[in-house]
């Protein structure tokens, strides 16, 4: 990573996103009901807008900002609706850092400026039928045949699969086992013959963000397409992208919340009941107290962690559990926001068209995605136990 932008430079730029924000992604919400991806031309504003390339470095056309930073322009990105980060964050953490830690040179330099500029939308492919929080259970194989591989399987619940152009990929190396040692990564375009994508999945919720499953049928790739020319160490590589992912969705939890608690305040000062506003009545106010605090905690929680990241630089083992508690805290707090805003709403907030039924609907994912609330406990007591 290239480290921290130039302070006014980075400021700049930060006014930008939350322009774009309010000029344009909060209007184009409304389009996103019943669509299987984002409008082309919203497409085009995230890609003109740099969001591709936050992660990347500046040596490979990214922007190179720490992590403090993309931090900072997701919780502004994310004031507006999740789907609009959905359509570039694969690319910016599950697809671009197992290439950027893990890749060779020459992988870095085919896929990542391609990444950066929105050319090339990457799409993680790690989850199976039976394997999901059990990540270590991949049963896609990939064969050896001379110098090259040959890959069989099914991948489920992928998200911009059927946008993307390249499909980072685990499969087992190791014929017969069946833990994560075997498993390897593979970089590999999205129209390799043999790659078939499913129907786009129908959700409770996200729509304009798509997921789908995957086939690969005798999937035929050369061995350079092996994330760092090395079989094994694939699961490592999901991680180092895992781990990069979950604060962001734990940021993007803090701006949904963000979002929801002022719409729900708005709401408590217009609409009158009794003859007074809601926001006069006592348990209205505790609803609004209680989300203002849980979600400054969660605020404070992932920028924090996010310095730590960048302090850590290579060295970010211990910053496992941090990361997970940071996931775990933020994804759990943005549901009770939800709910309150829902609740201060009444009838209103349960009616299709209104902001908080749609966001109340898009948040219930972020406890499952990127390792369930269970999973993340689990971690982070399988970390203070080391």
């Amino acid at each position: 990573m290239d480290g921290m932008v130039q302070a006014d430079a980075f400021e700049e730029y930060l006014a930008g996103i939350r322009r774009l924000v309010r000029e344009r992604l909060i209007p184009a919400e409304a389009r996103l009901e019943g669509q299987e991806t984002l409008p082309e031309d919203i497409t085009q504003r995230l890609r003109e807008a740099g969001l591709f390339g936050i992660s990347i470095p500046t040596r490979y056309a990214g922007l190179g900002l720490s992590m403090e930073q993309q931090v900072r322009v997701m919780l502004e990105v994310t004031y507006a609706s999740a789907v609009f980060r959905a359509r570039f964050s694969t690319t910016i953490g599950l697809g671009s850092q197992p290439i950027l830690y893990n890749g060779t040179e020459a992988q870095r330099a085919e896929w990542l400026p391609r990444m950066a500029s929105g050319e090339a939308t990457a799409a993680f492919c790690l989850t199976e039928p039976e394997a999901g929080s059990d990540a270590g259970g991949v049963r896609t194989t990939a064969r050896r045949e001379g110098a090259h591989f040959v890959i069989s399987g099914t991948k489920r619940y992928i998200t911009n699969a059927r946008q993307a152009q390249v499909l980072i990929v685990m499969a087992r190396t190791a014929e017969g086992t069946r833990d994560a040692a075997g498993i390897s990564a593979f970089i590999i375009p999205r129209d390799t013959p043999g790659i078939t994508m499913g129907a786009a999945d129908r959700k409770m919720g996200q729509d304009g963000s798509a997921t789908s499953e995957v086939y690969f049928d005798e999937v035929r790739v050369p061995e350079s397409a092996l994330v760092g020319g090395r079989e094994g160490g694939g699961f490592k590589t999901a991680m180092r992208g895992i781990n990069h992912a979950r604060l962001h969705v734990a940021t993007t939890c803090v701006g949904q919340a963000q979002r929801l608690l002022d719409e729900a305040l708005a709401y408590a000062k217009q609409r009158r009941q009794f003859g007074q506003a809601l926001a006069e009545f006592q348990l209205v106010q505790a609803q609004l107290a209680d989300s203002r605090a849980e979600l400054l905690a969660a605020r404070s929680m992932v920028l924090e962690t996010a310095r730590a990241f960048d302090a850590a630089g290579e060295a970010q083992g211990p910053l496992v559990a941090d990361i997970a508690c940071c996931k775990l805290f933020a994804s759990e707090m943005v549901g009770r926001v939800a709910d309150r805003a829902v609740q201060v709403h009444g009838g209103m907030g349960y009616m299709r068209g209104s902001v908080v039924e749609q966001f109340f609907r898009d948040v219930r994912l972020l406890r499952i995605f990127e390792g369930a609330s269970d999973v993340q406990r689990l971690l982070i007591a399988k970390e203070m136990m080391r």
